[in-house]
């Protein structure tokens, strides 16, 4: 029988590979996911004789960090990669970086080449910190073995704390096999420690500008996930005191209960209506744990005019970075929201009638049913193919991930998350090929939940070769694509913004995927007409092992809302303005053949 890490400290002195395995066990780690190589074969052999910590082997190295988010992001703990040097760690630059835009805690380990060869261009070596400084919260070399266990422990507190990230962890392969004193020690978990208390003048700045204001938003963005229960029910709270609606970026999806009436949907790009054109006439804004990225903004001069704006993040270099802000406080989500909601409570505020006005204001704008989509009988509009799956799936123990793309965007305008981590996609880095890896890691986190990733034809293509990993390890995922042929979201925009010149984003050879699912091993279906979508659906979800419906939908929908170039929240083309120039132009008919 296997060994567990710990059973084997019968001798203090061991390899710097078993203390990284015992320190891993210290932390918590019970699945990491990797691909092996030679600068790593001490880590994997001892992984071979412990049975503590399960190994997942994927089929290429970045799909090992995507996996890992989504690990990280269904669990709420780091995301655990091991890779070995040279192009196993390269392969890795694109996860790291997606981890540090979206906030998402990961402790990357990778093999070195021994230190007496590096800097002399050894077989796989790269500066592997050098790399990877820029896409890490830190980037550690251990260059002796004495040093492992405590740089192991420094490197998920990095990750862990503040605002959440990656971190890299380099290990020589001599240092692997080199020979150390170990002694467990307890781990002293270091609570986020708000410095909001330190600044009670900007909580009563805060408290002043709401109270000022009758026409308010709540804005927020992934902050409030990464806080934890604490901030989400400090924000229903907030939300219940000042009476104002709230918006939710795509990374913040499920902060706050897409059921409650006080939700106006997404804001940005192609946001709701509603939340777009509130977040421009407003006068109060207060954004919690969000950035002011570029497509939630759009046209910074154009952002929001007339409002003061309170800001609340945990990363001091968010505030004024993108908008500059009335109101700055850099804490935690929820302690934050605590203070402002104590200040609020002290001075008797409530929300009263003092919003009647601009919530009439609002309902009018939600009358424009800005989601509203043109029916068809011959083919599945890909809204209507995202609707009937959510309606499938909504009161189940779901969790839904995504590619990059416009799948992306109908899923998270079409699915209504009333519960936080449900809805795991790349936002600041828009990572195609994210999905298909992210929905391992997360039914890995989740065995005994529903996982489906919503995926596009030219993004799954990316990533399918992950199938086989799903097989080996048994997990039921379920991938759900949107077949349009196209490169959706690039015809999309090379519609509005370059007169529909459509530039080498239609695919003229587009495999079937149902066939290439079935030569996995796992379940393949396909679908092309709108009768025959509900049964698909419900023959994917029964399916006990992995599966792939492939839904072919309408080859050139967009979607919309969507801001307009150049413009302010004010100004989208909704889908009563889907040709503003003139028609699309690429009209091929889907061709339909089962």
């Amino acid at each position: 029988m296997s060994e567990t890490p710990l059973q084997r400290l019968s001798d203090q002195r061991i390899t710097g590979a078993e203390i990284l395995l015992h320190v891993l066990g210290a932390n918590g780690v019970k699945a990491m996911f990797g691909y092996p190589g030679g600068a790593v074969l001490p880590i994997y052999d001892e992984l071979f004789r412990q049975s503590a910590i399960e190994h997942i082997l994927v089929r290429h190295e970045q799909h090992a960090g995507h996996a890992a988010e989504g690990y990280a992001r269904a669990s709420g703990e780091a995301g655990v990669i091991l890779v070995t040097s040279g192009p196993g760690l390269t392969n890795m630059v694109t996860p790291l970086q997606d981890a540090l835009m979206d906030s998402i805690p990961l402790v990357c380990i990778c093999g070195q080449v021994p230190t007496a060869v590096i800097g002399t261009d050894a077989f796989q070596e790269c500066d592997a910190v050098g790399i990877t400084r820029p896409c890490t919260k830190h980037s550690y070399i251990v260059t002796d073995v004495a040093n492992l266990a405590e740089i192991v422990h420094k490197a998920f507190r990095v990750a862990t704390s503040g605002r959440p990230g990656p971190v890299l962890i380099c290990i020589p392969e001599d240092v692997q096999r080199a020979v150390a004193e170990y002694y467990p020690k307890e781990i002293i978990h270091n609570s986020i420690v708000s410095n909001a208390q330190l600044n009670p003048s900007a909580i009563g700045q805060a408290a002043d500008i709401i109270q000022s204001s009758r026409k308010g938003v709540i804005y927020t963005g992934g902050g409030v996930l990464s806080s934890g229960k604490h901030a989400i029910e400090a924000l229903e709270r907030l939300v219940e005191i000042t009476g104002f609606p709230v918006t939710s970026t795509l990374m913040g999806l499920g902060a706050f209960p897409a059921q409650h009436p006080s939700w106006l949907g997404m804001p940005g790009l192609h946001g709701t209506y509603e939340a777009n054109m509130a977040m421009h006439d407003c006068e109060v804004m207060i954004c919690v744990g969000a950035r002011f990225d570029d497509r939630v903004t759009a046209r910074i001069d154009r952002f929001s005019p007339k409002s003061k704006k309170i800001h609340i993040d945990i990363d001091p270099s968010s505030i004024n970075k993108n908008v500059v802000v009335n109101v700055g406080i850099c804490g935690d989500a929820g302690d934050v929201l605590d203070l402002i909601l104590q200040e609020l409570n002290t001075r008797g505020h409530t929300a009263k009638s003092r919003h009647r006005e601009w919530w009439g204001l609002i309902e009018l704008w939600r009358e424009k049913d800005c989601l509203a989509y043109n029916s068809s009988r011959s083919a599945i509009m890909p809204q209507l193919a995202v609707e009937r799956l959510w309606h499938h799936v909504k009161d189940r123990d779901t969790y839904i991930t995504t590619e990059v793309g416009q799948h992306q965007m109908w899923a998270a305008q079409y699915c209504r998350f009333d519960e936080p981590n449900r809805f795991i996609s790349s936002g600041g880095l828009g990572t195609m090929g994210f999905g298909l890896p992210a929905a391992i890691g997360v039914q890995m986190a989740k065995p005994h939940s529903l996982v489906v990733d919503i995926a596009g034809d030219a993004s799954i293509q990316m990533n399918l070769k992950e199938l086989s990993t799903a097989v080996q390890y048994k997990l039921p995922i379920k991938v759900f694509i949107l077949n349009n042929h196209h490169l959706g979201m690039v015809r999309q925009l090379q519609q509005h913004l370059h007169n529909g010149r459509n530039s080498h984003s239609y695919s003229e050879a587009i495999p079937d995927f149902a066939r290439l699912t079935e030569a996995y091993g796992a379940h393949g279906i396909r679908c092309a007409r709108p009768e025959d979508l509900d049964d698909a659906i419900t023959e994917m979800l029964l399916f006990e092992g992995p599966a792939v419906l492939d839904c072919e939908v309408a080859a050139v929908e967009s979607c919309y809302p969507m801001i307009k170039a150049g413009a302010g929240h004010n100004e989208m083309w909704l889908n009563e303005d889907r040709y503003p120039f003139g028609g699309e132009r690429d009209q091929r008919p889907l061709a339909v053949t089962l």
